[in-house]
């Protein structure tokens, strides 16, 4: 790499008007620990048992683990493409197209579970309420419809704007959870709690007769609950200070989210039972603190979290649309130039891109409900396994662009004996990646996952092999943009950075 260029930076640009906090908001939006806390701990319950909040704990230590190559590419660079621009830097533009594909189509799926959720939740809670006693099967897609079109309008505002909305959103939602995990645990440590179940550390130790693959399992799906808290890095060119707010907000929400889903899921196994009854009643819970809270509570704190559990959706969709459109603006422009989603609209905000992102959610939808008869739960479930396996080969690439930028070809002034952080992470992310794709399945949907999520990586190893001007234009692009060269190697001990002006 070159030293730092002095002429700045080429093709439209956003704006920088992000705090570190709204950074933070678009990160724990996305990772959703409002909704994930009510809906993914039963599926570690199967493997992990009563020792969900080990599971749990144990994901958050790998998903820091994850962070760390994040948070040295965000130090290093700026970039609206996030693991795009990062892989594209260090392992070449041809690996930066296909992470930067593989993180949009993660995104955009994504925004098809949190829809989906949005109106699951949705009519839920007007059935509740008594307002839509008998909704039909069909009903939820109509929250659906209307969840990404305000998904979009906020998106195409600007990013000042939508963020906060994030913030506000989603935080209120966890502090409601908060509040409701509290009462649950001084019912439990004064006695008072329904079932007379107590407080009790064992929900941090495995069962007899449970082996240390099966909790690995559980592991392993609890690291899937904290996806989307790099999200903040697609704000790089958002941000009034990147090198600083960026990786302080990507490393907190990972901090945040490890002791959150850890403290959260001990108090809900807890109120439960750790029990057999308990850890069964567990599994089969369709809201978890939804439960807690009419049986600790009282039944509106139900109603109240099911309306909760909607807005966290939403905000998780808004979320999805605004990194899905950043990493579209970026791919675009760095390649084809300020046309078509590589234009900026008249609110400094990537307008054309969330458009384009907003149809391929709505057309993914279209295409399970006729191809497929999905109903919501269905597309839930189905983009949010297809998105997961996507993510991972991204968290791959991205992980191994950071080794070779920091520990190979020295471009930061770190101790060599961090290079065990990344690697930690590679072997963790291989392995869930293994776990999700071994064995087959032979039937049904999930037969089809691998081959989707195979199928949009390979459109972005076509892309490059077919058209390699296209990777020799994204290379001119970063080089411009970050001032950095991808063909030459400073040597070692060198640190060079990107250009900081603009």
């Amino acid at each position: 790499m070159t030293q730092p260029s002095s002429s700045s930076p080429s093709g439209p640009r956003l704006s920088r008007t992000l705090s570190v906090w709204q950074a933070v908001g678009l990160s724990v939006a996305l990772m959703a620990p409002s909704m994930a806390a009510n809906i993914n701990p039963q599926g570690t319950v199967t493997s992990a048992g009563r020792a969900v909040p080990l599971a749990f704990l144990l994901a958050g230590v790998a998903v820091i683990l994850v962070a760390y190559g994040f948070v040295r590419l965000c130090q290093y660079f700026h970039h609206a493409g996030s693991a795009y621009a990062f892989v594209g830097a260090t392992l070449g533009p041809r690996s930066g197209v296909v992470a930067g594909w593989g993180l949009l189509g993660t995104y955009t799926f994504y925004g098809v579970v949190t829809s989906s959720a949005t109106g699951i939740f949705g009519t839920a809670f007007l059935q509740e309420i008594g307002v839509w006693p008998h909704p039909p099967s069909w009903a939820p897609f109509i929250l659906v419809a209307i969840a990404i079109a305000a998904a979009l309008a906020l998106t195409i505002s600007p990013a000042r704007r939508g963020t906060t909305i994030l913030l506000s959103v989603e935080g209120a939602t966890v502090a409601l959870i908060l509040v409701v995990t509290a009462i649950v645990l001084v019912r439990l440590v004064s006695g008072s709690a329904p079932g007379d179940h107590g407080f009790t550390l064992s929900v941090f130790e495995v069962q007899p007769g449970t082996s240390t693959s099966a909790l690995f399992l559980g592991v392993v799906f609890g690291f899937l609950s904290f996806a989307g808290f790099e999200a903040a890095a697609t704000l790089g060119e958002e941000a009034a200070e990147p090198k600083r707010d960026i990786p302080r907000a990507i490393l907190g929400t990972a901090i945040f989210g490890g002791i959150y889903f850890t403290v959260v899921t001990a108090v809900e196994m807890m109120g439960f039972g750790a029990d057999t009854k308990g850890v069964a009643a567990f599994g089969k819970s369709p809201s978890l603190l939804g439960d807690l809270g009419s049986s600790y509570v009282g039944s509106w704190v139900g109603h109240v979290i099911t309306l909760g559990a909607a807005i966290s959706a939403f905000g998780c969709c808004l979320a999805c649309m605004v990194g899905a459109s950043r990493l579209l603006f970026a791919l675009s422009r760095d390649t084809a130039g300020g046309r078509g989603p590589g234009r900026v609209g008249r609110t400094g905000t990537p307008a054309v891109a969330a458009g384009v992102v907003a149809a391929g959610m709505a057309l993914i939808i279209v295409i399970c409900v006729s191809f497929f008869s999905a109903e919501a739960e269905d597309t839930f479930i189905w983009s949010g396994t297809i998105g997961t396996l996507i993510l991972l080969v991204a968290y791959v690439l991205t992980t191994i662009g950071a080794i070779r930028l920091v520990f190979v070809q020295r471009k930061m002034p770190v101790p060599m004996w961090q290079v065990v952080i990344p690697i930690a992470a590679l072997l963790i992310l291989g392995y869930t990646l293994y776990r999700n794709v071994i064995p087959y399945p032979s039937s049904g949907a999930a037969q089809w996952f691998p081959v989707v999520s195979g199928g949009w990586l390979v459109i972005a190893v076509v892309a490059v092999l077919v058209a390699p001007g296209v990777s020799q234009r994204l290379g001119r692009a970063l080089a411009e943009n970050e001032g950095i060269s991808l063909a030459e190697s400073a040597p070692p001990g060198t640190i060079a950075a990107p250009d900081t002006s603009g």
